[in-house]
């Protein structure tokens, strides 16, 4: 049985490393017909539009043969930036659906897995003991067995920092690269971090992994105790929110959530919005963003 996998869509053709399954801008061997010409001594036959060169050779009154040039199959390099700050670790409960450690494995999951119906080198880095565990793309795997098994003690800059990191390696990173950004983003994103990684030109995709419960607003909770686990330490203490508290939590997250899509929306970045760890929800989450960005390509076209 085939693998459920999302499209990796860039935004423009890319360069990159053959033989991959995303179309580019170089003349090879591929799917798509780019343009066509007159046979040249070397060309290979199955080039050959016969029919145009019949064509050409009525209104000529001569032999003459007409090759069809086709854009290259290209690999795009995919890596992904895990935020591994404390509140990614709070796992679900009784009063809340998402387990935010089983999204990042459930998202590592289908990114790579993609990555690989794609015939993409995969890479990751995050900063779980505050110096970069960096992974560059080498091969169909985002990391080895057990990579990810990994404590959540990043600052709360790790973000800005990461990206700043994939700038300093070029190398591994060319052109229209995909880099997939795993966070909450509790901590708003540094729009000029961001900035400075668009001028490379990459593919930024941040993965938003928040509760849309408790995150994205806040539920009407007022008048009872709930409980509260520390994030670092996993203490649980029941904690008593008044209505008023309620209602100021909600409207605080709901203003935080608007300023985030309007962030990303201002650098013209299309978001993956996850609220749920499960694969075939997170799927259709990514295969919304797809869809996003055909259409964008086609506005664009």
């Amino acid at each position: 049985m085939t693998a459920a996998v999302f499209p990796l869509i860039p935004r423009r053709r890319v360069i990159g490393l053959a033989f991959g399954g995303v179309r580019s801008v170089r003349r090879g061997v591929g799917s798509d017909v780019a343009s066509t010409r007159e046979y040249r001594p070397g060309d290979d036959v199955a080039w050959m539009d016969w029919a145009a060169s019949a064509k050409l050779s009525a209104a000529r009154g001569d032999d003459e043969f007409i090759v069809r040039e086709r854009f290259a199959d290209e690999a795009p390099r995919v890596v992904v930036l895990c935020d591994r700050r404390s509140s990614m670790s709070i796992p679900a409960s009784k009063f809340r659906t998402l387990d935010k450690p089983r999204a990042i494995l459930t998202a590592l999951d289908l990114i790579g897995t993609s990555a690989h119906a794609a015939r993409s080198l995969t890479g990751y880095l995050d900063y779980a003991h505050g110096e970069a565990y960096w992974r560059p793309p080498r091969s169909e795997r985002i990391a080895e067995p057990g990579a990810f098994d990994r404590p959540f003690h990043a600052s709360a800059d790790t973000v800005s920092r990461g990206l700043a990191f994939l700038g300093d390696h070029r190398r591994d990173l060319p052109t229209q690269a995909f880099v997939f950004v795993l966070s909450d983003f509790a901590v708003p994103p540094d729009l000029d971090a961001w900035q400075r990684a668009l001028e490379h030109q990459w593919e930024l995709v941040p993965v938003v992994i928040q509760d849309p419960v408790w995150e994205r607003t806040f539920p009407d909770v007022g008048g009872i105790a709930i409980p509260y686990t520390h994030p670092r330490s996993g203490l649980v203490t029941p904690i008593h929110v008044t209505h008023r508290e309620a209602a100021r939590l909600r409207a605080e997250h709901e203003r935080r959530w608007e300023r985030l899509v309007r962030d990303f929306r201002s650098l013209g970045i299309e978001a993956v919005e996850i609220g749920s760890h499960e694969y075939a929800d997170m799927l259709a989450s990514f295969l919304r963003w797809a869809d996003l960005r055909q259409m964008w390509r086609g506005a664009v076209a």
